[in-house]
């Protein structure tokens, strides 16, 4: 299981263009909805003991573009839209509006305004092109500007550290640093489920009946790990600087289940967003605690893969076993015995 953080706004798109799109970045852009008409893909589902806190949403439900713009994009009540229209009453007010959309404080959306670091390398490459006898903004080749970025970052490093870089690997971290956005607002994380090669490659290969059970054992321990997620690692914080640890009811998610990897392999997974937002015990709706989710990461990606393992010995007494050639130092990948690596 891999886990990376959504960024409010516009971040909910790289579930659109590339997770409901069977996960292919090249070619235009794809929406969600044109996802859910292309043959052979099972739509995304609503996943989660969360949900059953969302009035006009259940376990099961058929995901829409709407609900995750409204949800990941804003922070809002899934059917935000749907319940705006349907708010009737004389003297209603914009504050009548909002109020049906509310699902705790919505997300602060920040633009995406350049860093002092960018700015400063922006600068210095136009007075480079201007010394050559160009107009500042004429374009220059990508070894001087890629000379000028360092430079400058070498000098902010010096003057917040009082000494150089010690090599090429922290002068381009500092890069990386100064160059993200001051500010982001986390509206969710991406949860993917992958089983290994060989049980994706079986599933590819079998005949439909034997592959209906692959996929029936993959999502049993797809649910698995997410009851671990939800008793073990979630959680929300209270409080002044969230001095005190909550109990919640439960993610609020996207399942999305697709079939082949970017590169066009059979890649049997599971992509699930779940929403930056938690209901307390209380019934206030708050944001996860991430600390405690990142923390969890292996141990929930230990309990798809053991748990993959029992489901496809209970239905298919598959059994599995180390995989030969596993470099010193990693950890062992376990496959299923007898199936032909090649």
């Amino acid at each position: 299981m891999s886990l990376h953080k959504l960024t409010a706004g516009t971040g909910y798109t790289y579930l659109t263009r590339q997770v409901a799109a069977h996960d292919r970045t090249p070619g235009p852009r794809t929406s969600l909805a044109s996802y859910y008409s292309e043959k052979g893909e099972t739509p995304g589902r609503w996943v989660g003991s969360g949900v059953a806190g969302i009035d006009g949403l259940s376990v099961g439900d058929e995901v829409t573009a709407q609900q995750m713009r409204a949800l990941f994009g804003a922070g809002l009540h899934p059917l935000a839209e749907q319940r705006q229209e349907r708010l009737e009453g004389p003297d209603l007010t914009d504050r009548d509006f909002k109020a049906v959309t509310r699902l705790g404080v919505p997300f602060k959306v920040y633009t995406a305004e350049a860093t002092v670091f960018q700015v400063e390398v922006a600068k210095r490459i136009e007075d480079h092109a201007a010394s050559l006898g160009h107009p500042r903004d004429y374009p220059i080749d990508a070894a001087d500007r890629a000379r000028i970025r360092s430079q400058v970052a070498a000098e902010m490093f010096r003057a917040e550290h009082g000494r150089d870089p010690r090599d090429a690997r922290e002068l381009s971290g500092t890069i990386a640093r100064l160059s993200r956005p001051k500010t982001t607002t986390v509206g969710g994380y991406d949860l993917t489920f992958s089983p290994v090669k060989s049980v994706s490659t079986l599933w590819a290969i079998a005949p439909p009946q034997v592959a209906a059970q692959v996929e029936l054992a993959h999502n049993e321990a797809v649910a698995d790990a997410l009851a671990f997620i939800e008793k073990h690692a979630l959680y929300t914080r209270e409080g002044t600087n969230g001095v005190r640890q909550v109990d919640v009811t439960g993610l609020v998610a996207a399942a999305f289940t697709h079939r082949d990897s970017r590169a066009g392999d059979p890649d049997l997974h599971t992509h699930v967003a779940v929403a930056n937002k938690v209901q307390t015990l209380s019934g206030k709706w708050l944001s996860i605690d991430g600390r405690i989710l990142f923390k969890a990461k292996v141990t929930a990606s230990e309990t798809y893969n053991t748990a993959l393992e029992k489901h496809l010995r209970t239905r298919l007494g598959l059994v599995f076993a180390e995989r030969p050639g596993t470099e010193r130092g990693k950890r062992p990948v376990r496959e299923v015995v007898g199936f032909d690596p090649a």
